[in-house]
């Protein structure tokens, strides 16, 4: 697929099909997104591959609004960035999730961006805490690694006629 033609193509996608996506796909999209620009070639992003079902459904309970759809997924990429690194691990982090996303519609599969990064998991009770936190705890994610994202990943799911 020629590159005007993955900008095209690229689009949110929240409905799967459930098939699963095969392991060398995911890593050829981790291996695009570690080509990444990052500043003063820190390479601060780090990444964090979900595919168990269980623990998919887990990541979407995350917020209460705009996360569901990641328990259909066949993967998710979590998308961090080292603060130890630079200042500006967001914008790298940002790259490179845009990296995974562009690489994703090259391989035909659909992604979906879902924002952590100062999201309370409850817009109408904060003492639920942030997504970040949530995610931290449940993934086990080190301490010198602040969430941006997660990228949904998935055959898409096409409306039917």
């Amino acid at each position: 697929m020629e590159f005007i033609e993955v900008i095209q193509k690229r689009h949110s996608v929240r409905k799967f099909t459930g098939e699963p996506v095969e392991r060398e796909l995911v890593d050829a999209i981790i291996d695009i997104a570690r080509t990444a620009p990052s500043s003063k070639n820190s390479h601060s992003s780090a990444f964090m591959v979900v595919d168990d079902r269980d623990t998919l459904s887990a990541i979407a309970e995350m917020r209460d609004r705009g996360s569901a759809f990641v328990k259909d997924a066949a993967a998710a990429i979590v998308v961090m960035g080292d603060h130890t690194k630079t200042d500006i691990w967001v914008e790298n982090a940002a790259i490179s999730a845009t990296f995974i996303q562009l690489a994703a519609t090259a391989m035909d599969l659909g992604s979906c961006w879902v924002h952590v990064r100062d999201r309370q998991r409850s817009k109408e009770d904060p003492s639920k805490g942030t997504a970040e936190g949530y995610l931290r705890n449940l993934l086990g994610i080190r301490d010198e690694y602040s969430v941006l994202c997660v990228i949904a990943l998935g055959h898409e799911a096409l409306p039917e006629n």
